[in-house]
Protein backbone atom coordinates (compact mmCIF):
# COMPACT_ATOMS: atom_id res chain seq x y z
CA UNK A 1 0.00 0.00 0.00
CA UNK A 2 2.71 2.48 0.95
CA UNK A 3 4.52 1.99 -2.35
CA UNK A 4 1.35 2.97 -4.25
CA UNK A 5 1.23 6.31 -2.47
CA UNK A 6 4.67 7.57 -3.52
CA UNK A 7 4.35 10.95 -5.18
CA UNK A 8 5.93 11.40 -8.60
CA UNK A 9 5.68 15.19 -8.87
CA UNK A 10 8.78 16.06 -6.85
CA UNK A 11 12.10 14.75 -8.24
CA UNK A 12 13.99 15.94 -5.14
CA UNK A 13 11.89 14.03 -2.60
CA UNK A 14 13.60 11.17 -0.78
CA UNK A 15 10.91 8.60 -1.65
CA UNK A 16 11.08 6.38 1.43
CA UNK A 17 8.78 3.67 0.06
CA UNK A 18 9.47 1.28 2.94
CA UNK A 19 7.18 2.04 5.88
CA UNK A 20 9.74 0.99 8.54
CA UNK A 21 12.39 3.24 6.95
CA UNK A 22 9.97 6.18 6.76
CA UNK A 23 8.92 5.80 10.37
CA UNK A 24 12.50 5.50 11.60
CA UNK A 25 13.40 8.64 9.63
CA UNK A 26 10.44 10.54 11.13
CA UNK A 27 11.52 9.67 14.67
CA UNK A 28 15.15 10.60 13.92
CA UNK A 29 14.05 13.98 12.53
CA UNK A 30 11.84 14.63 15.56
CA UNK A 31 14.81 14.07 17.84
CA UNK A 32 16.52 16.92 15.98
CA UNK A 33 13.59 19.30 15.57
CA UNK A 34 10.95 18.48 18.20
CA UNK A 35 8.05 19.08 15.77
CA UNK A 36 7.40 18.46 12.07
CA UNK A 37 4.34 19.50 10.10
CA UNK A 38 2.46 17.00 7.93
CA UNK A 39 3.09 19.22 4.91
CA UNK A 40 6.85 19.07 5.49
CA UNK A 41 6.78 15.30 5.87
CA UNK A 42 4.87 14.74 2.64
CA UNK A 43 7.32 17.02 0.82
CA UNK A 44 10.50 15.57 2.36
CA UNK A 45 9.47 11.92 2.08
CA UNK A 46 7.84 12.18 -1.34
CA UNK A 47 4.71 10.32 -0.29
CA UNK A 48 1.05 11.21 0.02
CA UNK A 49 -0.62 12.95 2.91
CA UNK A 50 -2.56 9.74 3.56
CA UNK A 51 0.64 7.69 3.83
CA UNK A 52 2.20 10.17 6.26
CA UNK A 53 -0.89 10.18 8.46
CA UNK A 54 -0.93 6.37 8.46
CA UNK A 55 2.72 6.33 9.54
CA UNK A 56 2.03 8.85 12.29
CA UNK A 57 -0.92 6.84 13.62
CA UNK A 58 1.27 3.74 13.78
CA UNK A 59 4.04 5.62 15.62
CA UNK A 60 1.50 7.11 18.02
CA UNK A 61 0.00 3.68 18.68
CA UNK A 62 3.51 2.48 19.60
CA UNK A 63 3.87 5.38 22.03
CA UNK A 64 6.79 7.00 20.16
CA UNK A 65 5.16 10.26 19.07
CA UNK A 66 2.24 12.56 19.80
CA UNK A 67 0.11 13.60 16.83
CA UNK A 68 -1.08 17.19 17.18
CA UNK A 69 -3.01 19.51 14.90
CA UNK A 70 -1.02 19.91 11.69
CA UNK A 71 1.89 17.67 12.58
CA UNK A 72 3.69 15.52 15.10
CA UNK A 73 5.98 15.93 18.11
CA UNK A 74 7.96 13.56 20.28
CA UNK A 75 6.01 12.18 23.22
CA UNK A 76 8.94 13.12 25.47
CA UNK A 77 10.96 16.11 24.37
CA UNK A 78 10.95 19.89 23.85
CA UNK A 79 7.27 19.94 22.95
CA UNK A 80 6.05 17.53 25.63
CA UNK A 81 3.50 20.02 26.96
CA UNK A 82 0.18 19.35 25.14
CA UNK A 83 -0.80 23.03 24.96
CA UNK A 84 2.55 24.09 23.48
CA UNK A 85 2.58 21.16 21.05
CA UNK A 86 -0.96 21.97 19.99
CA UNK A 87 -0.06 25.60 19.27
CA UNK A 88 2.95 24.40 17.26
CA UNK A 89 0.55 22.57 14.99
CA UNK A 90 -1.55 25.67 14.26
CA UNK A 91 -0.41 27.27 10.98
CA UNK A 92 2.57 24.88 11.12
CA UNK A 93 3.42 25.24 7.43
CA UNK A 94 3.38 29.04 7.71
CA UNK A 95 5.55 28.97 10.84
CA UNK A 96 8.10 26.74 9.10
CA UNK A 97 8.24 29.13 6.15
CA UNK A 98 8.61 32.19 8.41
CA UNK A 99 11.36 30.41 10.35
CA UNK A 100 13.29 29.57 7.19
CA UNK A 101 13.06 33.18 6.00
CA UNK A 102 14.04 34.57 9.40
CA UNK A 103 17.02 32.22 9.68
CA UNK A 104 18.46 33.80 6.53
CA UNK A 105 18.92 36.99 8.53
CA UNK A 106 21.39 35.22 10.83
CA UNK A 107 25.15 35.20 10.29
CA UNK A 108 27.61 32.64 11.60
CA UNK A 109 28.49 34.30 14.92
CA UNK A 110 25.50 36.54 15.68
CA UNK A 111 24.20 37.19 19.18
CA UNK A 112 20.47 36.50 19.12
CA UNK A 113 17.55 36.57 21.50
CA UNK A 114 14.76 34.08 20.85
CA UNK A 115 11.36 34.77 22.38
CA UNK A 116 9.11 32.13 23.88
CA UNK A 117 6.40 30.87 21.58
CA UNK A 118 6.01 28.36 18.80
CA UNK A 119 7.08 30.54 15.84
CA UNK A 120 10.21 31.69 17.67
CA UNK A 121 10.90 28.04 18.52
CA UNK A 122 10.68 27.26 14.80
CA UNK A 123 13.37 29.90 14.14
CA UNK A 124 15.69 28.25 16.66
CA UNK A 125 15.03 24.95 14.93
CA UNK A 126 15.86 26.51 11.54
CA UNK A 127 19.19 28.09 12.54
CA UNK A 128 21.90 27.20 10.02
CA UNK A 129 23.89 24.07 10.80
CA UNK A 130 27.11 26.12 10.93
CA UNK A 131 25.70 28.69 13.37
CA UNK A 132 28.18 29.11 16.23
CA UNK A 133 26.92 32.29 17.82
CA UNK A 134 25.00 33.00 21.02
CA UNK A 135 21.31 32.56 21.76
CA UNK A 136 19.69 34.32 24.72
CA UNK A 137 16.29 32.87 25.60
CA UNK A 138 13.74 32.31 28.34
CA UNK A 139 12.07 29.52 26.37
CA UNK A 140 12.46 26.03 27.86
CA UNK A 141 11.81 24.27 24.51
CA UNK A 142 14.46 26.42 22.80
CA UNK A 143 16.98 25.60 25.53
CA UNK A 144 16.19 21.90 25.21
CA UNK A 145 16.47 22.07 21.43
CA UNK A 146 19.86 23.78 21.56
CA UNK A 147 21.28 21.16 23.91
CA UNK A 148 21.93 19.25 20.69
CA UNK A 149 23.88 22.16 19.16
CA UNK A 150 27.19 22.11 21.04
CA UNK A 151 28.66 24.91 18.89
CA UNK A 152 25.93 27.32 20.01
CA UNK A 153 26.44 29.29 23.22
CA UNK A 154 23.14 29.43 25.11
CA UNK A 155 22.31 32.00 27.78
CA UNK A 156 19.24 30.79 29.62
CA UNK A 157 17.14 33.29 31.56
CA UNK A 158 15.76 32.11 34.88
CA UNK A 159 12.72 33.19 36.83
CA UNK A 160 9.25 31.83 37.44
CA UNK A 161 8.26 29.03 35.07
CA UNK A 162 5.05 29.69 33.12
CA UNK A 163 3.83 26.19 32.37
CA UNK A 164 1.52 26.93 29.45
CA UNK A 165 4.11 28.95 27.51
CA UNK A 166 7.03 26.81 28.79
CA UNK A 167 9.01 29.97 29.52
CA UNK A 168 10.64 31.74 32.44
CA UNK A 169 9.32 35.17 33.37
CA UNK A 170 9.18 37.65 36.23
CA UNK A 171 11.60 40.07 37.86
CA UNK A 172 14.49 37.59 37.98
CA UNK A 173 14.32 37.16 34.20
CA UNK A 174 14.01 40.92 33.65
CA UNK A 175 17.04 41.64 35.89
CA UNK A 176 19.12 39.08 33.99
CA UNK A 177 18.12 40.55 30.63
CA UNK A 178 19.10 44.10 31.62
CA UNK A 179 22.76 43.09 31.92
CA UNK A 180 22.85 41.81 28.31
CA UNK A 181 22.84 43.11 24.75
CA UNK A 182 21.85 41.22 21.60
CA UNK A 183 22.01 41.99 17.91
CA UNK A 184 18.63 40.59 16.88
CA UNK A 185 15.53 39.62 18.83
CA UNK A 186 13.10 37.21 17.16
CA UNK A 187 9.79 38.22 18.74
CA UNK A 188 6.51 36.36 18.63
CA UNK A 189 3.01 37.80 19.00
CA UNK A 190 -0.53 36.72 19.80
CA UNK A 191 -2.02 39.46 17.62
CA UNK A 192 -1.03 42.56 15.64
CA UNK A 193 -3.06 45.63 14.64
CA UNK A 194 -2.59 49.36 14.02
CA UNK A 195 -1.98 49.98 17.74
CA UNK A 196 0.87 47.51 17.94
CA UNK A 197 1.85 44.01 19.04
CA UNK A 198 -0.24 42.05 21.58
CA UNK A 199 0.43 39.14 23.92
CA UNK A 200 -1.96 36.77 25.61
CA UNK A 201 -1.15 37.43 29.27
CA UNK A 202 0.25 40.31 31.28
CA UNK A 203 2.86 38.13 32.99
CA UNK A 204 4.65 37.72 29.66
CA UNK A 205 4.91 41.45 29.03
CA UNK A 206 7.83 42.57 31.27
CA UNK A 207 10.18 39.86 29.97
CA UNK A 208 9.39 40.57 26.34
CA UNK A 209 9.74 44.34 26.83
CA UNK A 210 13.13 43.84 28.49
CA UNK A 211 14.27 41.76 25.49
CA UNK A 212 13.09 44.49 23.11
CA UNK A 213 15.07 47.08 25.09
CA UNK A 214 18.41 45.21 24.75
CA UNK A 215 18.09 44.35 21.04
CA UNK A 216 19.70 46.35 18.25
CA UNK A 217 17.06 44.96 15.88
CA UNK A 218 13.60 43.55 16.66
CA UNK A 219 12.24 41.09 14.10
CA UNK A 220 8.55 40.35 14.53
CA UNK A 221 7.42 36.87 13.49
CA UNK A 222 3.70 36.86 12.68
CA UNK A 223 1.74 34.71 10.25
CA UNK A 224 -1.25 36.20 8.47
CA UNK A 225 -3.74 34.98 11.10
CA UNK A 226 -2.17 37.24 13.74
CA UNK A 227 -3.50 40.29 11.88
CA UNK A 228 -7.12 39.20 12.38
CA UNK A 229 -6.65 37.67 15.84
CA UNK A 230 -7.47 39.35 19.14
CA UNK A 231 -5.37 39.35 22.31
CA UNK A 232 -5.90 41.35 25.51
CA UNK A 233 -2.49 42.79 26.39
CA UNK A 234 -0.73 45.45 24.31
CA UNK A 235 2.99 44.71 24.37
CA UNK A 236 4.39 47.62 22.36
CA UNK A 237 3.55 50.03 19.55
CA UNK A 238 4.60 49.22 16.01
CA UNK A 239 7.47 51.72 16.14
CA UNK A 240 9.39 49.29 18.38
CA UNK A 241 9.55 46.80 15.48
CA UNK A 242 12.33 46.98 12.89
CA UNK A 243 11.26 44.19 10.52
CA UNK A 244 8.27 41.89 10.04
CA UNK A 245 8.51 38.35 8.66
CA UNK A 246 5.15 36.94 7.63
CA UNK A 247 3.92 34.19 5.32
CA UNK A 248 1.70 35.87 2.75
CA UNK A 249 0.94 39.33 1.39
CA UNK A 250 -1.26 41.09 3.91
CA UNK A 251 -4.58 42.87 3.27
CA UNK A 252 -4.49 46.62 2.85
CA UNK A 253 -5.84 47.35 6.33
CA UNK A 254 -2.87 45.46 7.79
CA UNK A 255 -0.29 46.86 5.36
CA UNK A 256 -1.14 50.53 5.89
CA UNK A 257 -0.13 50.75 9.59
CA UNK A 258 3.11 48.90 8.83
CA UNK A 259 3.90 51.33 6.04
CA UNK A 260 3.07 54.29 8.27
CA UNK A 261 5.51 52.92 10.87
CA UNK A 262 8.17 52.38 8.14
CA UNK A 263 8.44 48.64 8.91
CA UNK A 264 9.91 46.55 6.07
CA UNK A 265 8.09 43.26 5.44
CA UNK A 266 9.61 39.95 4.33
CA UNK A 267 7.17 37.45 2.82
CA UNK A 268 8.01 33.78 3.26
CA UNK A 269 6.52 31.24 0.85
CA UNK A 270 5.09 28.22 2.65
CA UNK A 271 5.23 24.70 1.21
CA UNK A 272 1.48 24.82 0.71
CA UNK A 273 1.68 28.10 -1.23
CA UNK A 274 4.68 26.84 -3.18
CA UNK A 275 2.80 23.71 -4.21
CA UNK A 276 -0.23 25.76 -5.16
CA UNK A 277 1.85 27.96 -7.46
CA UNK A 278 3.71 25.09 -9.07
Amino acid sequence: MADEDVRSDDPTAMRYTSAPHRRAWIVDRLRETGFISVASLTSDLGVSDMTVRRDLRKLEDRGEVRVVHGGVSLRHGPLHDPAFAGRSGLQADAKDAIAREASRLVSHTDILAVDAGTTAYAVARALPSDFAGTVVTHSVPVIQLLLRRDRVRVVGLGGELLHESQAFAGQMAVDAIRSLRVGTLFLGAAAVDERGVYVATDNERPTKLALIDIADRVVLLADRTKFTAAAPVLLCPLDRIDLLVTDEPLPADARDPLRDASIPVLHALSDTARTGRA
